[in-house]
């Protein structure tokens, strides 16, 4: 069976096999370089797809998961009658369920077509792919952690390679844009580390073999189950004081004020990622001088690692802090909404348009977010992999449009219809998706998260609607700019579309459309994901 093979190690670690097959091809052999790259991002896609399609039946409905010891080390402290062992254990635990599944996908898909809009890259084709491939393990690995410390670790992966992938193979300003990428996410990863020690400091803690006086073992895990269970059961060492845990007790006991700065670590960490406004001001340079290919995995994919992180560690741990700010998450994500929509309306090039769009749609995540229902929860998953398409295949457009056109400036470009009638095509749907058309992705999203957040604020939720009516205003704006009107001399011999771009602009489309039409091939696999912290926030359970 299926659930029986390393299905998750294969998933994470298969880009290796392309990255070693790099290494051993010259670099000037740049057809070879292409084809070994682009079917090294295939295999982890095919594997998910079989993955996604056996999740229901397997291990009778349990998700998959793959657990050893990663670090295991001891120290042992004897007093009067007693020896006591301190062992911190960090482990290699992988597993996925109905919250990661759908990302896993996510970000295999875009990884595939974006390795099939890297063929137009010009320069260094070898480093190129090499770095890509290894984003790709980060990326993957991110969804799939289950110790903290092996999270952090996968989501520090991811930087290194966004950083050269935008600094070498970015447009002019490229250099400016990965120095900054760098320090916003590098000062929210070290809070994030900040975070987690915390964590596993307190929560971390379980005694494993108590020893009647004589011999105590004490251990600290990074390992996100043993976290949980002790965040949420009050008989927990966690949620004792040291003077009730009969000489056991963990030293750094996990007071009020320490659970309350726990979270706002994370979600500060996790809003830089997000963006949360005003930490959004990387994400601009990065969706402006990235090379399109880069920036249909940083905007499909990166910008979801955000939003994953705040609901794994941040609401599911803390369901109670989270409960206490909903309201302040809401008006977050009201701001988000009308800040992106309000500036996307104003702008002059194409990619801006689409890099405020962006902070407009995580907007939306975060009102489902502080619904803290499960209409609004699912809403909010829908809404990331629905962006997480529909913002891949509006920058692979995009990049094709530069490629013919030298530009993006709205200003000139303009009646493209006439000379590139298959994107154009392509490019109205889209834009379509993005402005919520109901039958496309887009439309499920937005629609689940505004009625999960309208049974508790309703005034808030009538506010972002403003949003959503901007949304359409600037889309259409844009959209109908490029393709519509009369057409510059110069455009008027275009090419259209070529295999290979027609290839990917498909195959997003139809996961646009699948899930527009049937939004429970996502909805399905994570109907179940949201039942404990449900359950936690009516019982009111945890502090």
């Amino acid at each position: 069976m299926l659930s029986d093979l390393p299905i998750l190690s294969f998933i994470v670690f298969s880009p290796l096999l392309g990255i070693i097959v790099l290494l051993l091809l010259p670099k000037q052999s740049s057809r070879w370089l292409k084809v070994t790259a682009i079917t090294a991002t295939f295999i982890p896609l095919l594997l998910s797809l079989w993955l996604y399609a056996d999740f229901e039946g397997a291990s009778g409905g349990k998700p998959y998961e793959e657990n050893s010891t990663w670090v295991d080390a001891s120290l042992s402290k004897e007093a009067v009658g007693e020896v006591t062992s301190y062992a911190f254990k960090f482990q290699y635990h992988l597993g996925v369920d109905g919250l990661s599944l759908p990302l896993l996908l996510l970000t295999t898909i875009v990884a595939a077509m974006a390795a099939l809009a890297s063929v137009n890259i010009k320069k260094r084709w070898k480093s190129f792919y090499l770095w890509f491939l290894l984003l790709e393990i980060g990326m993957l690995g991110v969804f799939l952690a289950r110790d903290v410390f092996l999270f952090f670790v996968f989501f520090e992966l991811t930087l290194i390679p966004m950083f050269f992938l935008i600094g070498i193979w970015g447009y002019m300003n490229r250099e400016k844009a990965a120095n900054k990428f760098l320090i916003y996410n590098g000062v929210g990863s070290a809070i994030m580390l900040i975070a987690f020690v915390l964590l596993v400091s307190t929560a971390g803690f379980t005694v494993d073999q108590p020893g009647g006086g004589q011999v105590t073992h004490l251990s600290y895990s990074g390992d996100y189950a043993v976290i949980k269970d002790n965040m949420v059961n009050p008989d927990s060492y966690v949620n004792m004081p040291p003077d009730a845990a009969q000489g056991q007790s963990n030293p750094f006991y996990m007071t009020d004020t320490m659970r309350w700065s726990i979270f706002i670590l994370l979600l500060i960490a996790f809003g830089i990622k997000l963006p949360i406004f005003p930490f959004h001001t990387w994400m601009l340079r990065v969706h402006a001088e990235a090379p399109p290919s880069i920036v249909m995995i940083h905007s499909g994919i990166l910008l979801k690692m955000g939003a994953y992180g705040l609901i794994r560690f941040g609401v599911f741990l803390f369901p109670l802090q989270t409960s206490h700010w909903a309201v302040v998450l809401a008006i977050l994500g009201v701001i988000n909404i009308l800040y992106g929509a309000v500036l996307a309306l104003v702008q002059k090039e194409f990619k801006l348009v689409l890099a405020y769009s962006s902070i407009s749609h995580m907007g939306i995540v975060m009102l489902g977010i502080a619904s803290l229902n499960e209409i609004g929860l699912q809403g909010a998953m829908v809404q990331l992999v629905s962006h997480g398409f529909i913002s891949a295949l509006l920058f692979l457009i995009v990049g094709i449009l530069y490629e013919r056109t030298g530009t993006t400036e709205l200003s000139e470009l303009g009646g493209l219809a006439k000379s590139l009638p298959f994107i154009s095509g392509i490019l109205l749907t889209a834009g379509m998706a993005s402005l919520g058309l109901p039958g496309l992705s887009g439309f499920i999203g937005e629609f689940l998260s505004l009625l999960g957040l309208f049974e508790s604020m309703r005034i808030l939720t009538a506010v972002a609607v403003l949003g959503v009516i901007l949304t359409a205003v600037y889309v259409l704006r844009s959209v109908l700019g490029i393709t519509f009107g009369p057409i510059s001399e110069r455009y008027g011999t275009l090419r259209d579309a070529r295999l290979i771009e027609a290839v990917p602009m498909i195959a997003l489309l139809a996961f646009i459309v699948l899930i527009g039409v049937y939004p429970a091939v996502l909805t399905e696999p994570m109907k179940h994901g949201f039942d404990a912290l449900l359950q936690q926030l009516n019982g009111k359970v945890g502090r």
